[in-house]
């Protein structure tokens, strides 16, 4: 399958599906295995905001799983940089694997947890952009994108609605953000709507962010 518009890309898209593939039989990546699925819910999915992210910047992905939207991304955009954060070793390993098969510069793999990185003096406020797809809630998942990003640089999420942003708002406001605009498209073939919901870093995480020890996630802001 050639994504319309990106076919210069199509047998990067292609290794990249069968490495996926190969590795989800192991590590259970991914649902999705049906060809033509993948191609949209992951590959056009990942790629279809790209125009949001601006040229050459720094990016830090939380919970990268499967790759999902840095390594589309990347294929499309060899301009961004990415440090992809995921706590579990063999997606990690899967994904130095893709780093490495598909010649992928400027992409460090992290095996971290979220919380804790954004703890570290070295990524803590550092990175253009933050952006995580089907991680957690907003108001959690702002919790632990917000506190990487530098300010005037934007958390960019990928949600399958946009209903969380409202129930978000304290979250967004009590570490820094506002809302820049959100986004609803729908993706090829009746396969589903989803939404972009574009974060700006207005001021400073305060210190105490994230809280840690899974308070992120039971108690959201």
């Amino acid at each position: 399958m050639v994504l319309e518009g990106y076919e210069n890309f199509s047998e990067k898209f292609e290794k990249f599906r069968l490495i996926l593939a190969e590795y989800n039989q192991k590590y259970n990546l991914t649902a999705i295995s049906d060809e033509k699925e993948v191609y949209i819910k992951h590959f056009f999915d990942s790629i279809k905001p790209e125009n949001y992210f601006p040229f050459g910047a720094k990016i830090v992905e939380i919970g990268s799983g499967g790759g999902f939207p840095s390594i589309p991304l990347k294929i499309v955009r060899d301009d961004l940089s990415f440090n992809l954060i995921e706590s579990t070793g063999k997606k990690c390993e899967f994904l130095k694997t893709v780093v490495e098969k598909l010649n992928l510069n400027c992409v460090q793999v992290l095996n971290i947890r979220a919380e804790d990185g954004a703890k570290d003096k070295s990524l803590r406020e550092k990175f253009d952009v933050a952006t995580a797809r089907a991680v957690a809630k907003l108001n959690t998942l702002c919790e632990y994108c917000l506190p990487y990003v530098k300010v005037g640089g934007k958390f960019i999420a990928y949600k399958g609605a946009d209903d969380e942003v409202k129930e978000s708002l304290n979250a967004i406001k009590i570490l820094g953000g506002e809302i820049e605009k959100t986004e609803k498209y729908f993706l090829p073939e009746g396969l589903g709507e989803r939404c972009v919901i574009v974060i700006k870093k207005v001021a400073p995480t305060p210190s105490k962010y994230p809280r840690g020890r899974g308070l992120e996630r039971k108690k959201p802001l």
